[in-house]
């Protein structure tokens, strides 16, 4: 039922990050903030395709 994810950057559009999330309880697309590299600030992460 989970299904793995990659999170990209709102600010730079570089992806970054992958998880998972249940697709059952969370059906919208989710939105972390985590630190961005390219940034070098903490910056929000939208789910991607």
């Amino acid at each position: 039922m989970r299904e793995n994810i990659t999170l990209a950057c709102t600010e730079c559009k570089q992806r970054n990050y992958e998880t998972s999330k249940n697709k059952r309880n969370t059906t919208e697309r989710v939105e972390l903030t985590k630190f961005c590299k390219f940034c070098k600030k903490h910056t929000a992460h939208k789910e991607t395709k």
